[in-house]
């Protein structure tokens, strides 16, 4: 079981079964929506997340057809992404999570739209584009 919440904590969400594989997304809108270099998610059945408190303070924006991209109301923390593509999958936000749960980030993504001042230094493997047809990033 992990948990998770909002800068506020005003959300707070538990996570019953271990997300998938940890990317590390540069594309521009995980740096806009994460104002840094880009976001760490990885991802979950929706049916094994559940909201311990707040849910009525989430929301949603579409940033794409088909693609939302949910924060808390009050102190605009990023939580998750989802895709009318891939029904049941959330993108957790990993800096969501209250600790760590052992499992280190397994490859980048959207590389080719990385910000010029960014810079990868890891030998972990690299995606320009979205290439995984199973990760609704």
């Amino acid at each position: 079981m992990m948990t998770g919440q909002c800068l506020c904590g005003g959300v707070a969400f538990e996570v019953s079964a271990r997300p998938g594989p940890v990317a590390l997304c540069h594309c521009s809108q995980c740096r806009r929506a994460s104002g840094s270099a880009f976001m760490a998610t990885c991802p979950v059945q929706s049916a094994y997340f559940s909201y311990q408190r707040g849910e009525s303070l989430v929301r949603e924006f579409a940033s794409s057809p088909g693609k939302y991209r949910a924060f808390c109301s009050e102190c605009g923390s990023p939580l998750y992404s989802r895709t009318d593509a891939i029904p049941g999958i959330l993108r957790l936000r990993v800096g969501a999570l209250d600790h760590p749960f052992g499992q280190p980030p397994a490859y980048h993504v959207f590389t080719g739209s990385m910000a010029d001042w960014d810079g990868i230094t890891d030998d972990l493997p690299q995606y320009e584009k979205l290439e995984r047809t199973n990760d609704p990033h």
